[in-house]
């Protein structure tokens, strides 16, 4: 269990909250990281004051959640009044995101929409587009460890019903 001096908590906020994770790990963290989660903030909205008591979020491993509120603290301490969908990934951000494995980003992304939080699956997503970017279909796979469930003859077939889509990658082959 996560205790209040290990977890992501900062002295900003007087408000705490207390978050459950599916693995029964307890986080404790201020109000201004809490709410950056749409999902949080409307449990919020519907209860009213639920301080102190225990938001579940069933579908978030600690391991998850730590990370989650670890991007939630610097977004919050980086943020500006120009961020915006199309912002390039900022320096923390990269930083942050080249240092999970694999396995870690996807669960990553999956509570950032789990728990609504725009700015994390926008970065998320940023970072995987860019990952893929002029990458053959092949290369994806490889990159992401996509097994190709698709004969040749499918594929072939795919390939001439939408030339258009592969138009950027005949020269690469």
């Amino acid at each position: 269990m996560a205790s209040s001096s290990s977890c992501a908590c900062s002295s900003t906020s007087s408000k705490k909250f207390v978050l459950k994770t599916s693995d029964k790990e307890l986080y404790y963290v201020d109000e201004n990281v809490a709410l950056q989660s749409l999902t949080i903030k409307h449990m919020i909205a519907e209860i009213g004051d639920i301080q102190g008591q225990i938001i579940p979020l069933p579908n978030v491993t600690g391991k998850t959640l730590g990370k989650v509120i670890e991007y939630c603290k610097n977004y919050e301490a980086e943020r500006t009044d120009r961020d915006a969908d199309d912002d390039p990934i900022k320096v923390w951000e990269e930083k942050f995101l080249d240092e999970l494995d694999q396995d870690t980003f996807f669960d990553l992304m999956l509570a950032a929409n789990y728990m609504d939080i725009k700015s994390l699956l926008m970065v998320t997503c940023k970072y995987v587009a860019r990952t893929i970017q002029g990458n053959s279909p092949e290369e994806i796979r490889k990159i992401y460890n996509i097994k190709n469930d698709y004969t040749p003859e499918q594929e072939e077939a795919i390939r001439r019903e939408n030339p258009w889509a592969f138009d950027a990658i005949k020269g690469r082959r």
